[in-house]
């Protein structure tokens, strides 16, 4: 993009990284919010979002001018939802104008020749209406302002007034995000957490701030491995190379390797030998069995596990299986920690999954970089196996919920109703969501690509329903869904997505 003078107010295309142009607004930055030095730079608030970062000049463009161009390689439903605010805004602008000419003229004052006043985000005046004499800002920092300044120092959370539309995934991975509880970038991660005391007394922690300072990520200098490039390792592998940190990939089908090091990843010949070689060792597996055996297998993590070496387990298992694996790790002096996903192979390629961390504290911490390069947000939910236990939960309610939409779809159609309208309904009502509309839109087009394997949900319910047979607690819905996947993977659907449970209820 070519370099632009701007100044306060001003709306513009703002571009981050290798992510798409935004539509955005140059404001005042929060009083004690320095500009990064050496950098010919502006504070933008993005539009559709709470977010807002400070962006270089050379990648702003004026709005109007280059608005057909954008609209026209742009076609996202979060993209066309930040286009109409630009436009919601800009009429209210334009409202504001004429009312303020009218009060003046019904005075008998002449006032058009003025600026408008700042009062508010919401009031803040546009290009077109400011004071030609007004200063340009490109080279110089931006004028104070009177929003509110909620907190001070580097990558201090900024509240907005307005009242946003959702803000888009790509984006708000990578921008500067809004934190109701600010803290400096520069600090620990352990000085930017917000606790949060549960019943149970066990602690979670949540990021505040999960995106670093001018939307990059600093990486760790620790050397990282990769074991495991399924459906779920691979988008996780492709974002920590991208951010910038030393990788050694393992798999099991050694094939799957090459992408990774065609994009600088180092190649480990066996999990022992990636264990012993980096400093931080993730592992990302199908089931409780290849889990154990990765770890205590021949040739495994266990192996070249040595005092002080980190192992974090992300794949989905059951509470026993961690703890076990917990135990021989920390039996050779290693650090160990779990950190199941939330989220699909898409979520993962976007670098938006969700973490469940539990265990080694220091080790968490040690990650931080590398779960901001993987993650949207992070928890901490004490000792090991809580983190298990908190993901099947979850996947326990995705799969008996995914089999309850399937059911509803079957039966519209065996009841003359038309499922597309059904979807329709769905779609205006409050269990509206991205994913019931992508997983309905997939079934009605006969689209069952994995995203999540069917198998592996199955096995989710199977083990959630164990956990609540070992706590004492019933769990009929989760059985009842459980059948239904196990017959769909009597169909033959196993490797397919889940929503192919489906095909259950039509054959």
């Amino acid at each position: 993009m070519a370099t632009v003078h701007l100044r306060i107010g001003d709306l513009v295309w703002g571009k981050l990284g290798r992510y798409p142009p935004w539509p955005g607004k140059v404001v005042s930055p929060p009083k004690d919010l320095k500009k990064p030095r050496g950098k010919k730079c502006h504070f933008v608030k993005f539009f559709g979002t709470e977010d807002h970062a400070w962006i270089k000049v050379e990648q702003l463009k004026p709005y109007h001018p280059h608005k057909e161009e954008m609209i026209k390689i742009n076609k996202g439903k979060r993209f066309q939802q930040a286009v109409d605010a630009v436009e919601d805004f800009l009429k209210k602008a334009k409202g504001k104008e004429q009312n303020s000419d009218s009060k003046a003229e019904s005075k008998g004052k002449k006032t058009r020749n003025k600026p408008l006043k700042i009062l508010e985000e919401d009031d803040e005046d546009l290009s077109a209406l400011k004071d030609p004499s007004e200063k340009d800002l490109t080279d110089s920092d931006p004028e104070p302002s009177t929003h509110e300044r909620l907190g001070a120092g580097p990558g201090s959370g900024y509240k907005w007034e307005s009242s946003p539309v959702k803000d888009d995934p790509h984006f708000h991975h990578f921008l500067l995000s809004q934190s109701e509880k600010p803290a400096s970038s520069m600090e620990p991660i352990s000085k930017r957490l917000k606790i949060i005391e549960e019943d149970t007394g066990s602690t979670s922690i949540q990021a505040a701030d999960s995106t670093a300072i001018n939307g990059s990520i600093t990486p760790t200098d620790k050397r990282i491995g990769f074991l495991g490039l399924g459906l779920m390792g691979s988008g996780i592998v492709s974002n920590l190379l991208k951010m910038g940190h030393v990788v050694t990939v393992w798999n099991r089908t050694a094939e799957k390797c090459d992408l990774f090091t065609q994009e600088g990843a180092r190649l480990g010949r066996t999990p022992a030998e990636v264990a012993s070689t980096c400093d931080i060792t993730f592992s990302c597996v199908s089931d409780p069995k290849a889990a154990r055996d990765l770890v205590m297998g021949p040739s495994g993590v266990l192996q070249g596990i040595r005092p002080g070496k980190c192992y974090i387990e992300m794949s989905t298992v059951d509470p026993e299986t961690i703890t076990e694996i917990s135990q021989v790790i920390t039996s050779r002096g290693g650090r160990f920690l779990e950190a199941p996903v939330a989220g699909s192979q898409q979520l993962s390629n976007d670098g938006m999954l969700v973490i469940l961390a539990a265990g080694d504290r220091t080790v968490y911490e040690d990650c931080s970089s590398c779960f901001q390069a993987m993650g949207k947000t992070s928890f901490f939910l004490g000792e090991a196996g809580n983190a298990a236990r908190m993901m099947l939960i979850l996947n326990m309610v995705q799969g008996s919920f995914m089999a309850t939409i399937a059911e509803g779809l079957t039966l519209a159609h065996a009841t003359g109703q038309s499922q597309q309208t059904f979807l329709d309904i769905l779609s205006q009502g409050q269990m509206a969501s991205t994913f019931v509309d992508q997983k309905c839109q997939n079934i009605l087009q006969g689209n069952f690509k994995p995203d999540y394997y069917l198998k592996h949900i199955q096995k989710d319910l199977r083990l959630a329903i164990s956990m609540g047979d070992t706590a004492n607690h019933p769990t009929p819905m989760a059985a009842a869904a459980n059948e239904v996947y196990k017959r769909a993977k009597a169909l033959d659907q196993s490797d397919n997505d889940i929503s192919a449970v489906y095909r259950a209820y039509i054959h």
